[in-house]
């Protein structure tokens, strides 16, 4: 069963680290601990039962509660599937770069490497069209062509 452990906001991989050092040593029937980027606040324990988790953060700072009820599976299945960020572009997309030196300037996709995860683009205001290699992260689609 999964349960859902109430955090205070921003403090959740921290507890998540604390409450995986307690289980080592406790040895609790608790198989999991998932902290999932999106959801803000909250940490997801797998146990056996509830009376497991709450013996688990027992005693821990920044917890402020549980929420009783389990969590579905199929509920949360949707945060880890995982796009890679190179299936979203395309030859001809427009994108901002969002890092390194030609940050903020509008670029051109003209090749997508999905197997290193690189992305080639022209800078559309540069005089002479130079292709520049970046990583897929540092690029924010603006536009489909």
């Amino acid at each position: 069963m999964i349960f859902t452990v109430r955090t205070t906001v921003g403090q959740e991989k921290l507890i998540s680290d604390v409450l995986e050092k307690k289980l080592r040593k406790e040895k609790e029937e608790v198989y999991s601990i998932t902290v999932i980027d999106q959801l803000k606040g909250y940490i997801f324990v797998e146990a056996k039962d509830e009376g497991e988790v709450r013996k688990l953060i027992y005693g821990v700072n920044n917890i402020k509660g549980i929420i009783s009820t389990p969590v579905d599976i199929s509920e949360l299945e949707k945060f880890f599937e995982e796009k890679p960020p190179s299936e979203e572009l395309k030859r001809g997309d427009i994108v901002e770069i969002t890092s390194g030196p030609f940050k903020g300037e509008k670029a051109k996709v003209v090749r997508v490497d999905d197997t290193k995860e690189k992305v080639t683009v022209e800078i559309i205001d540069a005089v002479i069209p130079v292709p520049v290699t970046l990583s897929v992260a540092s690029v924010r689609r603006i536009k489909e062509e």
